[in-house]
């Protein structure tokens, strides 16, 4: 439930310091430049292009990138930010062990081509010597474990979980996984352009085998075996909209009821192989998916999966491999799925590498240079602001009964948040990093956390964890902790500006900060109740009200053209749509308590403070996008293309149209009969 697509892209493609300095930052000292606006265009009719049409005609798409966005703007800064904290680690003598030598030797690693381009894909040698050497199904299970200590994605995925209707506890989580291609969609869709993309697929994999050594003959013969199992765990696997259901996959067992459903694969091995005997329970997400996994375990040939585990290997491991490696993994993940151009920097990947591995060491020192404190009590007052709009919103709420309100404002009351950094940092002390080859500073990262992650199974709850580091330019809602977490990351502008009028804050962070809010109670966070557990707490007349309302939000969704006869799949998008439009109404209904009892704001640059409430709103989502990388995210994204959130939620509100003085007609405002409104 994150409140943009970032984590995503960074996924695919690699790889709040609030403004309280002494310049205004970004836009000026009225909060945002005027020439991202085109003024020709109509704003109730293309409030999009008159928000940030000028924006989008001078910020074309750079060629490292499969789209450009503020997110990437405020990303890029961080990143620089980020780079002057590793270049002075990289370049210190810091003690052995410290956080500093190993953020600094983490960074100086990934950054030495020549040792790397030397080293090619050596040193794997002794994985693909483990692979070759599996004789039987143990020997398999026990590099399956081998493998996922190491991140490599293979078979399934498995991890701690909080178990789902008992949030004080920790225990095992199986998911499906073990694919190659983004989703299982890709495997399964017939139309054209999935079938082109298989086409693509194979010639990469093929390509990826030759760089390992085999001839073409073998490398082709090896990829129909990969494509073979991947397609077989594809048509067990659930899709992205049933996984949105936490009902459908909350299924808790014990290790009798466990191994029934997989006689073919011991977990008792497999636990044993990892470390951690004594996982007694296990949250198995798609039970289908590992009863198939099961069945081709005994049917398929064990050569069949050493090459299976040969490929997931090589394809984890290839950005931090030699150039060939990298540049062939660019050539199908960047330039065929997202139509990216080339590949971003050396630095970069390198900046995104040590915040994914050592995030919270690098972001202890970037809060203390970049965070002050005075900033974060700042977005604290905000977020505190927020709630008590919600509060009262939830209060008066005409379809909601009393029972439900009730329930609904006592998991409000019992909100956690976590605003810029942890109060606890984590301890890398067991995470073992040196100047020696980069792909093994990486898989050893994984490791760690891998068995950092598992020893949490069997305790308490640990509700002081973040799942962001403090750079990351995003937010989440966590329903199984009922927390709403804010980084220091994006708590800059265009989100926030301390030198910028309220309208403008409210319109951006406040916008954020209501969206995370209301996911509490979108169509998967309203299952759980104020401590986190999967619990029904709504009168069946109330649920019924509140799908009728989510519904409408659904509808509008799936009335979005993308291209041609591609729309977003308004039930993948619905919980965030929800967010959307809950965070903007609740954002508003708080920017207007902040006006009472004062003298109405003057108008800036000729805005109305109503004006610049929705035009920060628009100014977040602006963004250029290439036509593959928007394909992909309808498939992939519970987030709507960033051009549809910026008029979706505002053409439900009337103080929208009242603002800009829209008329019944125009198509930024929706006939009475299709407005969407849930809080």
């Amino acid at each position: 439930m994150r409140f943009s697509r970032t984590s995503l892209i960074v996924l695919l493609v690699c790889g709040v310091m609030i403004g309280l300095a002494s310049e205004a930052g970004p836009g000026g000292s009225s909060g945002f430049d005027l020439a991202d606006l085109d003024k020709s265009v109509n704003a109730c009719v293309d409030f999009y292009h008159f928000a940030d049409g000028g924006w989008l005609a001078k910020n074309p798409i750079p060629a490292a990138y499969p789209s450009w966005g503020t997110f990437n703007e405020l990303q890029t800064r961080n990143q620089e930010n980020l780079l002057k904290i590793l270049d002075t680690a990289a370049s210190a003598l810091a003690p052995e062990g410290s956080e500093g030598q190993k953020i600094g030797d983490f960074y100086a690693s990934c950054m030495d081509e020549t040792a790397i381009e030397k080293a090619g894909a050596s040193p794997l040698d002794g994985e693909f010597k483990n692979i070759d050497a599996i004789q039987d199904i143990p020997g398999l299970e026990a590099e399956v474990a081998r493998l996922h200590q190491e991140g490599v994605d293979v078979l399934f995925q498995f991890g701690s979980t909080q178990d789902k209707k008992n949030s004080s506890e920790v225990i095992g989580g199986a998911r499906q996984g073990g694919l190659g291609l983004p989703d299982r969609d890709y495997y399964t869709k017939t139309d054209e352009k999935s079938k082109g993309l298989r086409v693509k697929y194979i010639e990469h994999v093929t390509k990826m085998f030759e760089l390992l050594g085999d001839d073409s003959s073998k490398a082709a013969a090896e990829t129909n075996t990969v494509m073979a199992i991947e397609t077989r765990l594809a048509q067990a696997s659930m899709t992205r909209v049933e996984r949105r259901d936490p009902d459908k996959t909350y299924h808790r067992m014990d290790l009798v009821q466990l191994q029934a459903l997989t006689p073919a694969f011991s977990w008792n091995r497999y636990f044993h192989g990892l470390g951690f005997p004594d996982i007694s329970a296990v949250d198995v997400g798609q039970p289908d998916f590992l009863a198939e996994v099961s069945r081709d375990l005994s049917v398929l040939p064990l050569d069949d999966w050493k090459t299976y585990l040969r490929w997931h290997l090589v394809d984890t491991a290839a950005p931090a491999l030699s150039s060939k490696f990298v540049q062939e993994n660019f050539e199908f993940k960047g330039r065929t799925l997202q139509g990216t151009k080339e590949n971003l920097p050396r630095w970069k990947r390198c900046v995104a590498a040590t915040d994914r591995q050592l995030g919270f060491a690098l972001g202890k020192l970037y809060v203390a240079e970049y965070f002050p404190p005075e900033a974060k009590a700042r977005a604290d007052e905000m977020v505190h602001n927020l709630i008590r709009a919600l509060h009262d919103d939830l209060t008066t709420l005409p379809w909601m009964g009393p029972e439900t309100r009730k329930a609904a404002l006592a998991k409000l009351g019992a909100f956690g948040l976590k605003i810029g950094y942890p109060d606890k940092w984590r301890d890398y002390s067991a995470y073992k990093v040196d100047r020696g080859p980069y792909v093994l500073n990486v898989l050893r990262g994984d490791e760690f956390e891998f068995n950092r992650d598992l020893k949490k199974i069997g305790k308490p709850v640990d509700r002081t964890e973040w799942g962001m580091t403090p750079p990351t330019v995003n937010a989440y809602y966590n329903s199984e902790k009922n927390e709403i977490v804010f980084p220091a990351g994006i708590l800059q502008p265009p989100f926030f500006n301390a030198h910028a009028d309220d309208a403008l804050n409210y319109g951006g962070i406040g916008a954020v900060i209501g969206h995370e809010m209301t996911h509490a109670f979108d169509d998967e966070g309203r299952k759980f109740d104020a401590q986190g557990n999967l619990k029904n707490w709504w009168t069946p007349e109330d649920l019924n009200n509140f799908n009728q309302r989510t519904g409408c939000v659904e509808k509008q969704f799936d009335g979005y053209v993308v291209e041609g006869d591609l729309h977003e799949n308004g039930k993948l998008v619905l919980g965030e749509s929800i967010a959307d439009l809950g965070g903007l109404t609740i954002a508003y209904k708080a920017f207007e308590r902040s006006l009472e009892g004062k003298r109405r704001p003057e108008a800036i640059d000729g805005f109305p403070p109503e004006q610049r409430f929705f035009l920060s709103w628009a100014r977040v989502w602006a963004a250029n996008d290439r036509p593959e990388f928007e394909r992909l995210m309808v498939n992939l994204n519970p987030h709507a293309l960033d051009r549809f959130r910026a008029i979706a939620a505002p053409s439900n509100l009337p103080a929208f149209a009242q603002a800009f003085d829209c008329k019944s007609g125009d198509a930024m405002v929706r006939p009475e009969d299709q407005r969407c409104q849930i809080w």
